[in-house]
């Protein structure tokens, strides 16, 4: 070991030798998947899919005999898929708070809640044209107007979901002329039906039925075109006049005057919505195509004429007026049903639940966002699932709450209206719950199982009602309390699939 190195002949001294580079083998080179996977690992921990990686290695000019020679794998997918297996899921947080596409202001909902709500505050000026036989057991004059009432909430439910499936499609100009004729032809034959059933009730309240179907077609226009506050401001002198009137009888003349002049500024208000439709060089044809889908669209050439929504896909939404107007007007009328009062009709029931409209609105946008978000936070089905649950329960005991509060206020400010009962005002609660999830499973399309269930109730009431089985509020309660459990089930079973999220 202390021998001095041996040189070759001829060298010097201070020469070191070379020592020969000792080749490192195959084996002990690091797997150049793995040195690929760490330049990329930020991007492949946040793919969500091979392919997303596969389309950044072919950008990066990689091409498949590069990829086999360096590699050793067949092509790009294939080393795409090798890469997603080998780096762990690290999905990066976004920054700053998720948008949330279905947020929305309470204001604007409280104020559609009022606007469904003032329209009742004319029955109070009304009430003196209201004369003739009573039906039923009803106070006199009163069928025309319930049932040219429910014939204006069928028509005007379809008629405004085809307009907001137009508005949808981006085609505001049919959608104007789908209201242009609809909203007429529903008044028409609100009138009409009122007139049918009018029997011997006077002359007034056939005018009476008339101007209601035509204040129904004119405020659909302006809420589906989004002018809410402008019903508002054309509500306001009606309303004004009843809650005076309500603290001081008004002269017949002031009433008549206010009666008329509200309907009729709704309708000015209404026309000038739909006064590009009016305009419109496609004539009174594109309407009635718009409305009903008869067939082209004249000027538009076939390429960019979009398809038109088919006619029987807004039944389903005109049955759920049909049927939700029914068993609210059961629940506003139970008392006279039932023998108890002769007057007071409809008050305390009828306008809690409308009042409490605008809640319900601004509690199914929270519902929304909130599924929303449990879709982002969830990482499994089962998380999701519960998640979307105590959404449901929140939100529902939230609308109860508020319609519980306007129902026991209602009776406090109207007067000469009883206190409801603990039945009565479980059977309000019930609908509140049938008409909330009915109202939910409708904004996510699921209309077919709503309807079905709010029709069977309001056939089963009927039908209770007619042959007179039972307690009016009795069965009532079980009615709705039936559909309530049916709805809600349909509820949890549909909403729990993040399927039903997009």
């Amino acid at each position: 070991m202390s021998d001095s190195v041996r040189l070759p002949p001829g060298s010097r001294p201070d020469t070191v030798p070379r020592i020969p580079r000792q080749r490192t083998p195959s084996w002990a080179r690091p797997d150049p998947v793995d040195e690929l996977a760490g330049t990329m690992e930020e991007f492949i921990a946040a793919a969500v899919h091979p392919d997303e990686i596969a389309a950044l290695l072919e950008s990066d000019g990689l091409s498949d005999d590069q990829i086999r020679e360096r590699y050793g794998v067949k092509n790009s997918f294939a080393l795409a898929e090798t890469l997603y297996a080998r780096v762990e899921r690290r999905y990066p947080d976004p920054d700053g708070p998720a948008p949330d596409p279905w947020r929305t202001g309470l204001l604007g909902c409280l104020l559609r809640g009022v606007v469904f709500a003032l329209p009742g505050l004319a029955y109070v000026l009304g009430a003196p044209l209201v004369t003739g036989p009573g039906d039923f057991g009803l106070p006199a004059g009163t069928v025309p107007l319930l049932v040219g009432a429910l014939c204006g909430w069928t028509w005007n439910q379809g008629l405004a979901h085809r307009a907001y499936v137009w508005l949808g499609m981006g085609d505001r100009p049919a959608a104007g002329r789908a209201l242009l004729l609809g909203a007429p032809a529903g008044a028409l034959l609100g009138s009409l039906v009122a007139l049918a059933c009018a029997g011997g009730a006077a002359p007034a309240v056939v005018v009476f039925a008339a101007g209601q179907s035509c204040y129904l077609a004119a405020a659909t226009v302006l809420l589906v075109t989004g002018r809410e506050r402008l019903l508002l401001a054309a509500l306001l002198p009606m309303a004004a006049g009843a809650v005076l009137s309500l603290v001081a009888p008004l002269p017949g003349s002031v009433s008549l005057a206010l009666l008329l002049v509200s309907p009729a500024a709704v309708a000015v208000l209404g026309l000038r919505e739909l006064a590009p439709a009016l305009k419109d060089a496609h004539g009174w044809t594109a309407g009635l195509v718009a409305l009903f889908p008869l067939g082209g669209f004249g000027a538009l050439p076939a390429p960019r004429r979009p398809a038109a929504p088919r006619l029987v896909g807004s039944l389903p939404y005109a049955l759920f007026g049909l049927a939700t107007g029914v068993l609210v007007l059961y629940a506003a009328l139970g008392d006279v049903l039932a023998g108890e009062a002769a007057g007071a009709i409809a008050a305390p029931a009828a306008v809690a639940l409308t009042l409490s409209m605008g809640p319900a609105e601004w509690l199914l946008y929270r519902f929304r966002g909130g599924s929303l978000a449990g879709l982002r936070s969830s990482s499994t089905v089962r998380d999701f699932r519960r998640t979307t649950l105590l959404m449901v329960v929140r939100c529902l005991a939230a609308y109860l709450a508020v319609l519980l509060a306007t129902a026991l206020a209602v009776p406090a400010l109207w007067p000469h209206a009883p206190v409801p009962g603990v039945v009565p005002l479980a059977a309000l609660l019930l609908l509140g719950v049938v008409l909330w999830t009915g109202l939910l499973l409708q904004s996510f399309g699921a209309v077919s199982g709503a309807t079905a269930v709010c029709c069977a109730a309001a056939l089963a009431q009927t039908l209770l009602l007619v042959t007179r089985t039972g307690d009016p509020h009795l069965t009532g309660t079980a009615v709705y309390g039936t559909a309530a459990a049916v709805q809600t089930a349909l509820v949890c079973t549909l909403l729990g699939r993040a399927t039903a999220h997009r």
